[in-house]
């Protein structure tokens, strides 16, 4: 194993861990916890306890073998993403993030930083009718395509407004001498 592509942790998920989707139609568990770790290292853990307990698997592999043949057999990506939230537990965040790798091209990211440049979406996350957190995803992947430069990728238009405002915590942390925390939005 060439650890050195590990580094690159986002390079990793979505040349090779992206690529091997596409060839089997399913990930391993390694790759899978990958995109878990990539998004919210701290989850990993309650993720693996949630997938075992979700049917009669022996061990994390079959768990994600399971699941990802299933979102692979999914013909649309309103199913796809209603199979992870529905079936599998996962919160919006995360099911964007599964999602995102293994359909970079018609899935982005759903990122609190993202909606903070966007000025709104926030609520999405908290929704329970599965439709409308479809819909309001739509809204929100427009509202990325639009917001953002037009001549990169979804995927890149997701990094450019989750970098933007980076850029603009920094800049005002930096303002305030890190002395202040910012006021909270009523």
């Amino acid at each position: 194993m060439d650890y050195l592509n590990h580094y690159y942790q986002e390079a990793y998920i979505f040349g090779t861990v992206h690529s091997r989707f596409e060839a089997q139609g399913f990930l391993t568990a390694y790759d899978f916890f990958c995109i878990i770790i990539w998004k919210a290292n701290r989850a990993k853990t309650k993720i693996a306890k949630r997938l075992l307990k979700s049917g009669s698997y022996a061990n994390l592999d079959e768990a994600v073998i399971a699941l990802t043949s299933g979102i692979n057999e999914v013909s649309d990506h309103k199913n796809r993403l209603r199979l992870l939230m529905m079936n599998w537990g996962f919160q919006l965040p995360m099911a964007t993030a599964i999602l995102t790798v293994l359909y970079p091209d018609d899935f982005t990211v759903y990122d609190i930083r993202v909606c903070n440049e966007l000025n709104g979406f926030h609520n999405l996350k908290n929704m329970v009718s599965f439709e409308s957190i479809w819909s309001g995803f739509l809204s929100y992947k427009q509202q990325v395509e639009l917001v953002a430069p037009t001549d990169i990728s979804l995927r890149d238009k997701d990094r450019y407004l989750w970098g933007r405002s980076f850029a603009s915590q920094l800049e005002n942390d930096i303002a305030r001498n890190f002395l202040e925390e910012e006021p909270e939005d009523e």
